[in-house]
Order: structure tokens, then C-alpha cells, then sequence
């Protein structure tokens, strides 16, 4: 169960966090995996990572904010593997800061990444995948549900990113074409490490245990748990699920209200 054999999958963010856990995952059970970012040194690492596996793993360096970028990569996978079965729309950055501290700066950098970057991708990968069939899962967020302080510019982008993906399952499920989104709580990721010693120097294990209870469960997730998700999400198991949201939040959203 759960394989991915004879897939080819393509993983934005791929290079740190929830995306290399992701990358990962798909390749040891069976994927060829191409990860797009920026962070060079991440995807490349990543990429050798799976394929001293034993397994595919290509790193293409990429800006999903640039269609014309987006459009040369993608063209370039389709003509080394064949066609793209599997879209993780994961790429994303944060902002911290409610409506009066979010400038007009901040809001374009969101949108350009966390909106048009996962626009740019189905865009360009849709159109692909509909001549075979394929599955796509976008990163959302709690935060598009749920409102959470200081979070006024990724909670938009993110209610964004739900939003395409309900079109996208409507717009192209008679193509055999799925799309769900997850939407993840609090995740230890090295972008939680970085905030905190950022913002809380000489109080990181402190801050850290006061982040990680802000989930009822107790903790924050491991980027592996959202990693599993996203493989039921992309395996033939979960071929009659389309159109809709997963949150894995430890009880966050039911739970603290």
C-alpha cells in the first residue's frame, strides 16, 4: 500500500522542513522526486540524500514567484521523465505581524510566493498532467481556517491557497486530476528554531515549550507526520478523495476553541 511506483512527483520547498520530509517519503516509496527551490545548497543536499538511497532525486533550482522560470523547469521534467504525476504545492514563507505592522512590502513578498508561487506551478504542471491523470496537494494552514494573532498576511495567502484548491478539484476532476490541500498546525521545522533564537535570544528552550503548547496535543508535529499525509493523499488509496482540506494540528482548531 501506499507506493508510488512509476510517478513522477514534483516538490516545491523541497529543500528544508515539511518539503524535504515530503521529497523523501515520496522517493523511498517509489516516486522519482524533482524538488524545486531556491535554497541551493538544501535541494542538493536533499536531492543526494535520495539518491544515496538508492532512489531518484533531482534538484532543480527555482523562483515559483516567476512563471516564465516555473514554465522552463516544468518543460524541462517533461521531457526527462516523461510527464508529471504528482504536484506538491509546499513552497511558502511566513510574516509575523497584524494588519497595521504588515507593510506593503511584506504583503507583495506573501502573495508573490505563497499565492502566485502555487498559481505559477498549476499553471504550468495542469496542463501536463492532464494527459495522463495526476494527483495535487497544496499547503495551507491552519491559519486559513482559524484566526490567529499577528498573522494577518500568511493567514490571506494561505486562505488563498484553499480557495485553488476547491477550483482546481472542480475545474479539472472529470481530467482525473485531484486536488486536496493539508493544513498543518505548529511544525518543528528549522524555520521555528530560526524565529526563536531571532526573536527570543537566551530564551529558546522556553519559547520553544510555549509554542509547543499552544497545540492541545502538547507538541508541535514532526515534518514526517505531514509527510505520511501527504503520501495517503498521493497514492492510488486515496483515489476517491478530492476537494478537500486535511488539517493535522494536534487538536488545535477542534480542540481550542
Amino acid at each position: 500500500m501506499f507506493r508510488l511506483d512509476n510517478k513522477t512527483a514534483v516538490i516545491t520547498g523541497g529543500g528544508s522542513g515539511i518539503g524535504k520530509a515530503i521529497a523523501i517519503l515520496f522517493a523511498h516509496r517509489g516516486a522519482d522526486v524533482y524538488i524545486l527551490d531556491m535554497n541551493e545548497e538544501g535541494g542538493k543536499s536533499v536531492a543526494h540524500e535520495i539518491m544515496q538511497a538508492g532512489f531518484i532525486g533531482v534538484f532543480k533550482k527555482c523562483n515559483v514567484s516567476a512563471q516564465a522560470e516555473v514554465r522552463n523547469v516544468v518543460n524541462s521534467i517533461e521531457r526527462d521523465a516523461g510527464g508529471i504525476h504528482i504536484l506538491v504545492n509546499n513552497a511558502g514563507i511566513a510574516h509575523v505581524g497584524n494588519l497595521e505592522k504588515t507593510d506593503e512590502a511584506d504583503f507583495d513578498r506573501l502573495t508573490e510566493v505563497n499565492i502566485k508561487g502555487v498559481y505559477n506551478c498549476l499553471h504550468e504542471i495542469i496542463p501536463v498532467m492532464k494527459k495522463s491523470g495526476g494527483v495535487v496537494v497544496n499547503m495551507a494552514s491552519v491559519a486559513s481556517t482559524v484566526g490567529i494573532t499577528d498573522r494577518f498576511a500568511y493567514s490571506m495567502t494561505k486562505g488563498a491557497v484553499a480557495a485553488m484548491t476547491l477550483s482546481i478539484a472542480k475545474d479539472y476532476i472529470k481530467e482525473g486530476i485531484r486536488c486536496n490541500s493539508i493544513s498543518p498546525g505548529r511544525v518543528h521545522t528549522p524555520f521555528v528554531d530560526g524565529f526563536i533564537a531571532k526573536n527570543y535570544p537566551g530564551q529558546e528552550k522556553e519559547m520553544f515549550e510555549k509554542l509547543s503548547q499552544t497545540q492541545p496535543i502538547g507538541r508541535m508535529a514532526r515534518p514526517e507526520e505531514v509527510a505520511n499525509l501527504a503520501l495517503y493523499l498521493c497514492s492510488d488509496e486515496a483515489a476517491f478523495v478530492t476537494g478537500c482540506d486535511y488539517p493535522i494540528d494536534g487538536g488545535f482548531i477542534k480542540l481550542n476553541t
